[in-house]
């Protein structure tokens, strides 16, 4: 591991960036991000902290990926698969997952401000709905006080641990793998802690305002549900593109999907492509090659929050630089 004052030298030397401007000079960097809130909004008490970063850090990120990149919107990235003009070197997609609120009302002024554009992929059955999934439910009784790891786990029927937020994951992880019928026996008896009283997921307003704002809509399945896991497969993918349609400009069904907790397999992309996705975005930490045309299953670069600062809470450039300048350069799928 790099010392602290390894990685700020590495860094402001210059000699970093200039790995980056050499090595990743044809590729296309797609950055996954999730939440974007202030600390001050009454929403940050329960969300996820691992999937939530704070309004001005995401201001942060912008600076640097406007210093270190060529950011390009996802119509950019379609017309260059289509044969049309190439990706600028650096490329660089910001996208955002799931459908949040806050995406509307802190992710989009701040891109709209800095001058950049963004890519939402939105569950089409949260679109005006107020609970979050119940994953983030689970993290946000948890956060509050209203909600026992052990407790959980004896519903669930599952080690329990300790009361940290490790063994908490370990216990959704097992409720995961139950069916719907069985999730909802677990649960049913913790509606009230899952519960904060607050809106959480994206309106169809707000998908409009979105889109006028400069943020493209995709889709990021209909329930939210693993692809390898869905019932219906269909309903999925083009079901989901229908219903997405119908809340954008048009009525145009998306060109872009992203797969929810990033799991997919070999067939279930070619699915999403003969689904009528030309773009199909997944969660694998890969830089892609953009050369003379992009390919259409793309990886993506995560973080969370506490990757990119110190130990006050301010933002570190060369961490954040170290993370996304040396991930892999790979093709997902040919064609």
């Amino acid at each position: 591991m790099l010392s602290d004052l390894a990685k700020k030298w590495l860094y402001g030397s210059g000699l970093l960036g200039l790995y980056h401007h050499l090595r990743n000079r044809r590729t296309l960097t797609v950055i996954m991000f999730h939440r974007v809130l202030e600390r001050t909004d009454p929403r940050w008490r329960s969300c996820d902290p691992d999937y939530t970063l704070e309004a001005d850090l995401l201001d942060a990120c912008i600076a640097f990926f406007r210093r270190h990149y060529r950011i390009v919107s996802v119509e950019d990235v379609l017309a260059a698969r289509r044969g049309g003009r190439p990706l600028p070197p650096h490329a660089l997609l910001i996208t955002f997952d799931d459908g949040w609120s806050d995406n509307h009302d802190y992710a989009l002024p701040r891109l709209a401000r800095a001058g950049v554009p963004g890519l939402l992929f939105v569950v089409a059955d949260v679109i005006g709905r107020r609970l979050a999934f119940y994953q983030e439910r689970i993290v946000g009784g948890w956060r509050l006080g209203r909600l026992r790891v052990a407790d959980l786990a004896a519903a669930a029927g599952c080690p329990a641990g300790d009361e940290s937020i490790d063994s908490l994951r370990r216990v959704i992880a097992a409720i995961e793998r139950l069916d719907e019928a069985g999730r909802a026996r677990v649960l049913a008896p913790f509606a009230d802690a899952l519960d904060d009283g607050l809106r959480h997921m994206v309106s169809a307003d707000e998908v409009a305002a979105l889109e006028r704002g400069g943020i493209a809509i995709g889709t990021h399945g209909k329930t939210h549900t693993p692809m390898p896991r869905a019932a219906d497969l269909d309903a999925e993918l083009g079901g989901a593109r229908h219903e997405v349609a119908a809340h954008l400009d048009g009525g145009r069904a998306p060109a872009t999907m992203s797969f929810p907790h990033g799991r997919y397999d070999a067939a279930i992309a070619e699915r999403a492509r003969a689904a009528g996705f030309e773009l199909v975005f997944t969660s694998d930490p890969t830089i892609n090659p953009s050369g003379e045309r992009p390919g259409w299953l793309l990886g993506r670069l995560g973080f969370e929050q506490s990757g990119i600062v110190d130990h006050a809470g301010r933002f570190r450039p060369d961490k954040l630089a170290l993370h996304l300048f040396r991930r892999p350069i790979r093709t997902l799928a040919a064609g």
